[in-house]
């Protein structure tokens, strides 16, 4: 560290020899010894600190160089359970009436020739007489009404 060669050890060694008596020379030597070693303690302590703040440096940065990558990731790759929840959101497209067609009902026209015929006239009053006639002479909705057996004529 300060690098002394033999020689200017053995000046040194002489001038503490003629400066200190022999007799404190023990204690003068165990003085020094605790600051080398309190002296080196710190020292030790500052390169641990600076060691730490370095790693933590080398880590703030790896932490963002990952972060940019997953983003980078991230951006690419699109949600692979979309097609899933979809299906499962999925709800039937809205019909025009709310009650379903009957089993024996004909298919419907498609729009085309539905968008082609002409409007029908409004009937006139006198035939509305008739039709109130005709209800007042079907069953009410609440009565049961019995369906012709299946089959015709003979029974199961």
């Amino acid at each position: 560290m300060f690098d002394f060669s033999s020689g200017e050890l053995l000046i040194i060694a002489l001038a503490v020899l003629i400066f200190i008596k022999p007799k404190d020379l023990p204690m003068v030597l165990r003085t020094v010894g605790q600051w080398t070693g309190k002296i080196r303690r710190m020292a030790g302590e500052f390169q641990d600190q600076f060691r730490e703040a370095m790693r933590e440096a080398e880590m703030a940065d790896i932490k963002k160089d990952i972060d940019e990558a997953t983003g980078k990731i991230g951006s690419g790759i699109s949600d692979p359970f979309k097609d899933l929840q979809d299906s499962v959101e999925w709800k039937p497209p809205e019909a025009a009436s709310s009650t379903p067609p009957a089993a024996d009902a004909p298919p419907a026209p498609p729009a085309e020739a539905i968008a082609a015929q002409p409007a029908p006239a409004a009937p006139a009053e006198p035939a509305a007489a008739p039709a109130a006639e005709a209800a007042a002479a079907s069953p009410a909705p609440s009565e049961p009404v019995a369906a012709p057996p299946a089959g015709g004529d003979k029974a199961a």
